[in-house]
């Protein structure tokens, strides 16, 4: 479960990709998202409390789930979408595997967490490896590969804010609530977003558009979230977050399957390198490195 999951989660750049083929822009394509993946979440919101009592929020929870909605789900989402224009598949699943080292990073600038050698070892290979990859899609995409990595990285730190601050409110109101009320928010600013750019941009795609984004918010949103949740519970955290090491290596594949992208030894050294040191960040510190969600 964990392992379809995380190849399921990075089947979402490939679908979005799809999607600007046809005419989509990122604040329709996101909007669609979220507003097709909403019944989805609460469904699964509505299940779990009949299972169990929950306890109301508090308005000042109720803020902070808004607030970690926002920049965890929409704005990081958004910078992704704008992002994915410029880059290919492959490079940005690997930014974005990088949330880990971001988190620790903040962490060790604004909280005063140590880092180990061992840490500081797999940070540098890990950026290497990206480097290393971004230099394959600047050769073939040019100025352009520089905004769409800039935007992808800022996604990532986005995310990576987000952890830092659901990190104690998850074992507080528990990690379903989290994802559906910051899921909600998401959906507002989503929706909100897009009227503001065009009212109707909503109404007036085409059929492919919509099949795309009821794919990617049920097969690339929702039904991974329960796999990767499922998994947590019955393996444990450790376990799943090395289970996420085959989205970068799957997207690069799908990428080539679906899209056409190249594949070169290149990418395949950079992105053995991030995968090596993501790998020993979750094997030494589990609890702070795990795959980052999209």
């Amino acid at each position: 479960m964990a392992s379809i999951g995380s190849i399921l989660f990075s089947g979402k750049a490939i679908l979005i990709k799809l999607a600007f083929n046809y005419g989509g822009n990122a604040e329709t394509l996101l909007a669609l998202r979220m507003l097709l993946a909403l019944p989805l979440f609460w469904l699964i919101y509505w299940y779990q409390a009949r299972q169990e009592k929950m306890l109301s929020l508090s308005w000042i929870d109720r803020i902070k789930v808004f607030s970690l909605g926002f920049l965890g789900y929409f704005l990081s989402s958004y910078l992704d979408f704008l992002g994915l224009q410029y880059i290919s598949v492959g490079l940005e699943r690997i930014v974005l595997y990088l949330t880990p080292t971001i988190v620790l990073l903040i962490s060790y600038f604004a909280l005063n967490k140590a880092i180990s050698r061992l840490q500081w070892m797999a940070l540098i290979v890990g950026y290497l490896g990206v480097i290393t990859v971004f230099l394959q899609d600047a050769n073939s995409t040019g100025n352009a590969a520089w905004l769409g990595m800039f935007l992808v990285f800022a996604s990532a730190c986005t995310y990576a804010m987000y952890m830092i601050g659901s990190g104690e409110m998850v074992s507080r109101i528990g990690s379903i609530r989290l994802v559906v009320y910051a899921s909600t928010s998401s959906a507002f600013f989503s929706i909100a977003q897009a009227v503001l750019h065009n009212p109707v941009s909503i109404f007036e795609q085409s059929a492919q558009i919509y099949w795309l984004s009821l794919i990617n918010a049920s097969f690339c949103t929702v039904i991974p979230m329960i796999l990767i949740m499922t998994a947590i519970n019955r393996i444990g955290s450790p376990l799943v977050s090395q289970a996420g090491i085959l989205g970068p290596v799957s997207t690069l594949f799908m990428g080539w399957a679906v899209l056409s992208e190249a594949i070169t030894w290149m990418q395949i050294g950079g992105m053995s390198l991030v995968v090596g040191a993501m790998w020993l960040l979750v094997r030494n510190d589990p609890n702070k490195a795990k795959p980052p969600e999209p």
